[in-house]
C-alpha cells in the first residue's frame, strides 16, 4: 500500500466524529487565490490528524505565502488543548526589509490570526503562538540578492463549537493577508511580500 492509499485508510478508519470535521473542512469557503492541497499529516501529536498545505503564487510559480493547517483529535479529552480538538497552523511569507524591521511587525501578524477567527464567525479557545521575524542576507556569488526579512506565525487553537469550516476560511484568508492580497474586509491592511526577480 502506497503512502496516499495508507494515509486514505487512516482517515476512512478513523471515529465518526473525525470524520465529520474533515468533511467539514472539506467543504469550506476559501479565496480562489489560495491552492490547497490535503497532504500528510504529522503522525505523533495526536491519534487522528488531517493536514492542509497552502500556496499562493504569482503567474511565474514564485510563492508568496505558504502555510500548513493541521486538525488534530483525540477521542480522550485534552486537558492541555481543553477540547478533543487542536488546530495547530503555520504561515510564512517574506518582506522587504525596511517593513521587517518594525518591531511591531510580530505584534501585528498575530493580531491578524485571530481578526481572522472572529471575522469568519470562528469560535476557539486556549489561542498560542509565535511570529518569528528571520533576517536573509546573501553573501558570495549570492551578495546582489535584495536583503530580505521572513515572516513566520506558528498558532494553535482549540475550535468551540461546530463549523471547522469557519476555521480553515479563517486561516486561508490569513495566508492571503501575509501574501499581499487585498483584504476582504474593511481596516486591514495588507502586507508588500517580496516579488522576487
Amino acid at each position: 500500500m502506497n503512502p496516499q492509499e495508507s494515509h486514505a485508510q487512516a482517515l476512512h478508519d478513523a471515529p465518526q466524529t473525525f470524520r465529520v470535521a474533515l468533511d467539514e473542512l472539506r467543504q469550506a469557503d476559501t479565496r480562489a487565490e489560495v491552492d490547497i492541497v490535503e497532504v500528510p499529516a504529522p503522525s505523533k501529536l495526536a491519534p487522528y490528524a488531517v493536514a492542509m498545505a497552502a500556496e499562493i503564487a504569482d503567474e511565474n510559480g514564485e510563492a508568496h505565502a505558504v502555510g500548513r493547517f493541521i486538525l488534530l483529535y483525540d477521542s480522550q479529552h485534552s486537558d492541555v488543548w481543553d477540547g478533543n480538538f487542536r488546530i495547530v497552523t503555520y504561515i510564512r511569507t517574506s518582506v522587504e526589509t525596511d517593513l521587517g524591521e518594525d518591531p511591531l511587525l510580530t505584534e501585528v501578524a498575530w493580531t491578524w490570526i485571530l481578526e481572522s477567527l472572529d471575522e469568519a464567525s470562528a469560535t476557539y479557545r486556549q489561542p498560542g503562538g509565535t511570529a518569528t521575524r528571520v533576517l536573509s542576507k546573501g553573501f558570495g556569488i549570492l551578495d546582489q540578492q535584495t536583503e530580505t526579512t521572513d515572516l513566520e506565525l506558528r498558532a494553535s487553537w482549540t475550535p468551540a463549537g461546530d463549523n471547522l469550516n469557519r476555521h480553515l476560511t479563517a486561516w486561508t484568508d490569513m495566508v492571503c493577508t501575509f501574501a499581499g492580497l487585498p483584504p476582504v474586509s474593511e481596516g486591514v491592511i495588507p502586507l508588500n511580500p517580496i516579488r522576487r526577480k
